[in-house]
């Protein structure tokens, strides 16, 4: 029995770069206008001193809710909605189970009374699951306008029998006021390895990460060219950081439920 052929993960890893690399490019020019628009409806919340909500209902989904909240270089305005249910520290296939749960996301946001002039982003890798696709609909029906964050393949291309889908089999994009496509191709990793029968190496937590940040610096601008400085976390590990960001504890400790 021969012995299996040598494997350069070099190659492996910097093929996986070019196309994270190029996956994020694509959402740089495709979704340029979509994220412009966006970040329009996100400052014009700033500048009237409103919070913006997140939300990334789904294991790993969570992570992009987190990427902007309490962060080093984000608002101070964006509030996440942490809810313990889909969170992987309470366990992985609870969280799946959860996510797939009709009526959860619904409980989540009739929780946060989120309604008319409040808005709220919805991130997920795929944009199908039961807990986001009630959240979405629930804050639409309470009034609040939607920006969403999913792969538009991924959600278009997945059975309308798949068990992660909400009983009404809607995608995430075809339901939020602006949707920006993350690109993840259908499966998420991206790396296949001969003698390997699953791929390795998923993209969609960079994707979502990449495109919130645009979204961010994107509302960072819009409120300079306004005149407005908005409040904006400094790391604590930073020299001052932990001064810098006292200045304005006050104003967001009794607001923002989870800081």
């Amino acid at each position: 029995m021969s012995e299996p052929a040598a494997i350069d993960a070099d190659v492996l890893c910097a093929a996986y770069l070019a196309d994270v690399t190029g996956l994020m490019q694509s959402i740089l020019v495709d979704e340029r206008d979509s994220l412009d628009r966006a970040a329009s409806r996100v400052a014009d919340q700033v500048a009237a001193d409103r919070l913006v909500y997140v939300y990334g209902p789904g294991g790993h989904s969570n992570l992009a809710a987190q990427e902007i909240f309490f962060r080093a270089g984000g608002l101070m305005h964006v509030s996440a909605i942490l809810d313990e249910g889909t969170l992987l520290s309470n366990g992985a296939l609870r969280s799946m189970a959860i996510e797939r749960t009709p009526g959860y996301g619904k409980v989540v946001i009739d929780d946060q009374r989120l309604g008319a002039g409040d808005l709220l982003i919805l991130t997920n890798a795929y944009g199908i699951n039961a807990a986001l696709i009630d959240a979405a609909m629930t804050a639409r029906q309470r009034g609040a306008f939607l920006i969403g964050f999913n792969s538009h393949q991924h959600a278009s291309h997945s059975a309308p029998t798949h068990p992660a889908r909400h009983p009404t089999k809607q995608n995430l994009h075809d339901i939020v006021d602006i949707a920006i496509d993350t690109k993840v191709p259908i499966g998420d990793a991206l790396v296949g390895i001969e003698g390997v029968s699953e791929r390795i190496a998923a993209v969609s937590t960079f994707a979502n990460a990449f495109a919130l940040n645009c979204l961010v610096i994107r509302t960072v601008a819009k409120l300079a060219e306004r005149g407005i400085e908005p409040p904006i976390w400094r790391s604590g590990n930073a020299p001052g950081g932990d001064e810098a960001n006292g200045r304005f504890l006050e104003r967001f400790r009794d607001r923002v439920r989870w800081l």
